[in-house]
C-alpha cells in the first residue's frame, strides 16, 4: 500500500501518539527524526502551512496534524481498529481527543510555567479539565471499552508527559485521591509493552521542558 514515514520528534507527545498507532496496526515505518529548531527542508516541503511535526508520508503523499493522522491510518489499515464502529461513539471520541489537546495538554503546560499568584489559578484550571476526562473512563478499562483506542491514544500524553510538567513545574495535578479511575487507567496504560516501548527517555523530557519552560518564563519578564 506505499511506503510509510514519520516526520517527527522524540519528545513530542504528538509524534509519539501517531507512532502508537501504526504499531498497533502492526504497519512497517521509517522514523525520520526532525529537529524542530531548526526545521528541515523536507517538513518544511510537507507541512508548509503549519510547520510542524508530526507528518506521515505513504506512498508519497503527506498527512499532517497528529489527530487527522490517527483517523488516516485508522481508515487506511482496518486491523485493529482505534474508532468506534457507531457514530455516535466515533464523534464522542473525537470532542474528548480535541478537548485533551485544546485544554488538558495546553492547561497542564501553562500551569508548569506559571508562577506566583497565576501558578495556583492554572493548577485550579488544569485540574478542572482533567476533572472532564476523570469522568469519561470511570467504571472502564481503557477509554476505548476492554481495549486501548482512538481516545486512549489521544490522552496517551498523561502518564509520562504529564508527570514531567508536574516535576518541572513542582506542582501535583493528578492527584490518586482526587482522579481514581484518570490515575488507574494511566498506570495500566503505560504498562503495555507496546505502549511502553515507544516511549521517549523520561530525563530527555525533563532536559526538554526545563528548557522550555525557561525560555517561556524569561520572554515574559522582558514584558514586565
Amino acid at each position: 500500500m506505499g511506503e510509510v514515514k514519520v516526520i517527527g520528534a522524540t519528545t513530542s507527545l504528538f509524534c509519539t501518539r501517531v507512532e502508537w498507532a501504526i504499531k498497533l496496526k502492526g504497519v512497517e515505518y521509517e522514523y525520520i527524526q526532525e529537529d524542530v529548531r531548526n526545521k528541515s527542508p523536507l517538513l518544511l516541503k510537507h507541512n508548509p502551512v503549519h510547520k510542524k511535526v508530526p507528518v506521515i508520508l505513504h506512498g508519497g503523499r503527506a498527512v499532517a496534524e497528529s489527530l487527522v493522522i490517527l483517523e488516516y491510518i485508522d481508515d487506511t489499515w482496518k486491523q485493529n481498529p482505534l474508532l468506534p464502529e457507531d457514530p455516535y461513539e466515533r464523534s464522542t471520541a473525537r470532542f474528548w481527543a480535541k478537548f485533551s489537546d485544546d485544554k488538558c495538554i495546553f492547561g497542564a503546560f501553562d500551569a508548569c510555567k506559571a508562577e506566583g499568584e497565576e501558578k495556583e489559578k492554572a493548577i485550579e484550571s488544569a485540574r478542572e479539565s482533567l476533572s472532564f476526562l476523570e469522568e469519561q473512563i470511570e467504571g472502564k478499562t481503557f477509554f476505548g471499552g476492554e481495549k486501548i483506542g482512538f481516545l486512549d491514544l489521544a490522552v496517551g500524553w498523561i502518564p509520562l508527559w504529564l508527570g514531567v510538567m508536574e516535576q518541572v513545574g513542582e506542582m501535583k495535578l493528578l492527584d490518586a485521591e482526587k482522579f481514581p479511575s484518570l490515575h488507574e487507567w494511566s498506570q495500566n496504560f503505560i504498562k503495555i509493552p507496546l505502549i511502553k516501548e515507544a516511549l521517549p527517555p523520561r530525563e530527555k523530557l525533563v532536559d526538554y521542558f526545563t528548557a522550555s519552560v525557561n525560555y517561556m518564563r524569561s520572554l515574559a519578564s522582558q514584558k514586565q
